[in-house]
């Protein structure tokens, strides 16, 4: 693909109602990593004990690192789908997934596309209110039973901490856009390194304490075939939501400074974030596994709170809350823009949407821009998924339905077609058949994740 040589100094025209910037495209490759870490590693390496544990010492590591690869092509597949292929004026931006999908396969596909995309995203928002609660959740626990000894009643509600986390994230959603997000992306990604590590820490502790590795080659069993194939369906969705961030990568690639080419450092930048998540993965879900076997907790963390030393269980949870609360934006930002474009677009007189208040803040903190739309409906926005995830606080259930409903459409069916129009594939030539294959199998698996996710989900609500 051909790309002007001034492209380094080309600037971003952003444009919401009467506010108008100039925004340069500053991203670089480790900008591009931290924006990928903040968004990948949250809620899912919580559970990937719990789902090495259903599938067994064989499996579980193997389906990590499958799911790792299959990643690592679908968005080699999307990065590719940046620039349009062919166009007078020379290649063209594309600088969101909806956009794309639209550009290379229709207005249908985007309408339809549209609604998967936006459960996608709104769903990581409720997944991520769902195990920052769980996290304060431990602090208190792991406190009260240092406090009060380990034969204490130490039992703590989600609701109230769930409303916290809310009440932050109102306050963080008016950040504008991903272009003033990457020191929000940084320091996100620093605290997932950091929880990640004393989680695997504390299980190498751990197994050292037991004096044994537990756990085995087929997985924790259960007292009916038919139970424990819903629980390893559900495993296999808990894996499939820990990885894909196809929703928000043409944003993050949209940040990219020229040159080189856009495509080129987004695949380096997703190779090393996949590596890196893969490896913290595969440490976290395997030593977890390995030190607490058949009684390995849905959230890995929250099985340490028990037991000393209880600062450290404390620090690690507060690191969760500080990435999720990054990482909740990450998700976010998307669904705003598109919303506020589409309102600033359908009525560009209304002053409601429109204008721009300036508010004067105390001391030496900078002037805050308000906006009365922006600021009425990404607070909205917040308290439904707050609301959501209040009535259904059960972690692993409903990281697995997420995996397995948002896997396959987002993450391998869309990236494969529009990559197919992007490199004008023709239909049942080699190259076609893989990638159909390819498809085929990942959609078969996202079917027996949300069946799995389905099952327990009822379970748990019953229950």
């Amino acid at each position: 693909m051909g790309i002007d040589a001034d492209e380094e100094t080309q600037l971003l025209i952003v444009s919401q109602g009467s506010e108008s910037s100039f925004i340069k495209r500053t991203g670089t490759i480790w900008s591009a990593m931290a924006h990928i870490i903040t968004g990948v590693i949250g809620a899912g390496v919580l559970s990937l004990a719990w789902s090495t544990a259903q599938l067994g010492w064989i499996a579980g590591p193997l389906s990590m690192i499958i799911f790792a690869a299959i990643t690592l092509l679908s968005t080699n597949l999307l990065c590719d789908c940046y620039r349009s292929p062919d166009s007078q004026t020379g290649p063209t931006r594309i600088p969101s997934f909806l956009e794309a999908v639209e550009f290379y396969l229709g207005k249908t596909s985007r309408t339809i596309c549209s609604i998967v995309f936006h459960e996608s995203l709104y769903g990581n928002g409720v997944a991520y209110i769902i195990t920052a609660a769980s996290s304060v959740r431990a602090i208190e626990e792991s406190n009260c039973y240092h406090r009060e000894g380990h034969d204490a009643t130490c039992n703590y509600g989600d609701t109230y901490y769930m409303m916290m986390f809310g009440a932050v994230q109102i306050v963080m959603s008016q950040i504008p856009d991903f272009h003033n997000m990457t020191w929000l992306s940084v320091t996100a990604a620093i605290m997932s390194f950091s929880y990640s590590t004393i989680g695997l820490g504390l299980g190498v502790a751990k197994v050292i304490e037991n004096g044994k590795i537990k756990g085995s080659i087929a997985g924790e069993g259960t007292s009916s075939l038919y139970v424990k194939l819903f629980l390893i369906f559900e495993a296999i969705g808990d894996i499939a939501f820990a990885y894909p961030y196809s929703s928000i990568l043409l944003e993050i690639q949209d940040t990219l400074k020229t040159p080189p080419p856009e495509n080129q450092t987004m695949k380096k930048a997703s190779s090393g974030a996949i590596y890196t998540t893969t490896m913290f993965y595969l440490c976290c879900g395997c030593f977890g596994y390995a030190a607490f076997g058949s009684v390995t907790p849905g959230n890995l963390l929250t099985g340490f709170g028990f037991y000393e030393p209880y600062w450290l269980i404390d620090f690690a949870n507060a690191c969760i809350i500080v990435h999720l609360i990054g990482g909740f934006q990450v998700f976010s930002q998307p669904l705003f823009a598109f919303a506020e474009r589409w309102f600033t677009e359908k009525y560009p007189e209304n002053g409601f949407v429109n204008n721009w208040y300036v508010v004067k803040l105390p001391l030496f903190l900078p002037e805050l821009k308000l906006n009365l739309l922006r600021l009425c409906y990404r607070s909205g926005y917040v308290v439904v998924a707050t609301g959501i995830a209040m009535l259904f606080p059960y972690f692993n259930q409903v990281l697995g339905m997420l995996g397995g409903l948002n896997f396959w459409p987002l993450a391998i069916y869309y990236p494969v077609e529009m990559y197919i129009v992007q490199r004008k594939i023709r239909p049942w030539t080699r190259k076609w058949l893989l990638l159909q294959i390819f498809s085929i199998l990942c959609f078969i698996v996202s079917i027996l994740a949300v069946i799995g996710s389905v099952y327990g989900l009822i379970n748990a609500k019953l229950g």
